[in-house]
């Protein structure tokens, strides 16, 4: 593939950078495009996985046919099989007409599965099915329909580890992972930081009509070095809010510093881990493990406080003093302590337990990454690092609507 034919397409797509595992991907999406192959796109959230699909679609024979993107994340698990295979009326409550699915609307065409790793595994059989022979059955029918789909799915998970942990179905892995394309975070396209960072400051102040905002030499080290947890996507958050609130158009260190979620990394290190810290699997092993530490702390802070209400005094050999009464004892004949029951203690303790739930922990955490992110849900789900069906879930649960 010659360099012109992929400086064509990073015009064409919105594509900036020059790095050559990214210019690599590019060539490989435009080999298979003309192929029915199914392709299985990996890499972190927000490092740009949804464009190579569309490149693919663009540059096929299908690209008059219809091009359809699902984030199987977004969708609750009670619809999504009525979502990609349609339903018959009468399938179940509140299904008062027959739908088509996705699968049948795409006929001919393409179909996006962002977020594949989070079929259910039910999901997954059916889906299987139409990798397999072209075939899906609508839910509440026992009918056969057909279908001539090219699929291209992508995931930030480890859909091999999944398999291993029985999350995830082996031969569907397989099948979907027949073309790999693993598109490389931002903190290894170091060389692209600064041109995506001028893009996106361009584009902000082109937006708004104000003069694009510019980085001091100490700052542009800065930025190059950071790990970029969120990718692409977190340096736009960063470069447009910087364009927004900054009054002086040359950005320092210092303020860049402010703005790279130093105060989330201090709150919320287990977020921002080394690569050779402990890996977690989901938000719930992220919300134990922050209250295992809290239940530690307050465990200790608890057997403090029994050993100075219940150790008798040198003098008087009398119980239950608390430990500002043991510190401000005058002398041992004037003391005069005041006895605390130890029902009223055990109630303190359970109502300690009782405010450090994990419900309570888990519900905090969400509102407030709703609130960083202004309401915007896809944006707190990548910040909390779950599944947006997952946020959905949970924001329903807890009344956060």
């Amino acid at each position: 593939m010659s360099k012109p034919d992929i400086q064509q397409i990073k015009l064409r797509f919105g594509i900036i950078g020059n790095n050559p595992l990214l210019e690599r991907n590019i060539e490989k999406a435009l080999l298979i495009a003309p192929t029915d192959l199914t392709v299985l796109i990996t890499g972190e959230s927000g490092v740009g996985k949804e464009t190579f699909p569309q490149i693919i679609h663009q540059n096929s024979a299908r690209k008059h046919g219809q091009y359809i993107a699902v984030n199987c994340g977004a969708i609750p698990e009670g619809t999504i099989d009525s979502e990609l295979f349609g339903h018959e009326k009468g399938a179940f409550t509140g299904a008062l007409a027959d739908r088509k699915g996705y699968f049948e609307v795409a006929d001919g065409g393409t179909i996006f599965l962002d977020e594949v790793g989070e079929l259910p595994i039910t999901t997954q059989a059916r889906l299987l099915r139409v990798l397999e022979n072209g075939e899906f059955i609508k839910v509440g029918t026992s009918k056969v329909l057909k279908t001539n789909v090219r699929i291209v799915a992508a995931t930030n998970v480890n859909l091999a580890q999944a398999v291993s942990n029985g999350k995830f179905r082996e031969d569907l892995f397989y099948r979907l992972n027949t073309i790999p394309l693993q598109v490389p975070p931002l903190r290894e396209r170091k060389e692209d930081i600064p041109l995506l960072f001028r893009k996106f400051a361009s584009d902000c102040a082109e937006k708004y009509n104000m003069p694009p905002i510019r980085l001091t030499d100490e700052a542009k080290k800065i930025l190059s070095d950071y790990r970029w947890p969120g990718n692409i996507r977190e340096l736009k958050n960063v470069t447009e809010r910087l364009s927004i609130i900054e009054e002086d158009r040359e950005i320092s260190a210092k303020v860049l510093k402010i703005y790279l979620s130093e105060q989330d990394m201090e709150k919320f290190p287990v977020l921002f881990r080394e690569k050779d810290e402990k890996e977690f699997s989901n938000e719930r092993e992220i919300l134990y493990q922050i209250l295992f530490d809290m239940k530690k702390d307050l465990n200790d802070l608890k057997k403090l406080v029994h050993e100075n209400i219940h150790t008798d005094h040198p003098a008087t050999g009398q119980k239950h003093y608390t430990p500002l009464e043991v510190e401000h004892i005058p002398s041992p004949p004037a003391y005069q302590p005041i006895p605390v029951p130890d029902s009223t203690v055990q109630e303190m303790i359970e109502y300690e337990e009782e405010t450090l739930s994990l419900e309570d922990v888990e519900k905090d955490m969400i509102r407030k990454a709703l609130e960083r992110n202004n309401g915007k849900r896809r944006n707190a789900a990548q910040d909390l690092k779950i599944s947006e069906r997952t946020l959905y879930r949970k924001i329903k649960e807890y009344g956060l609507e």
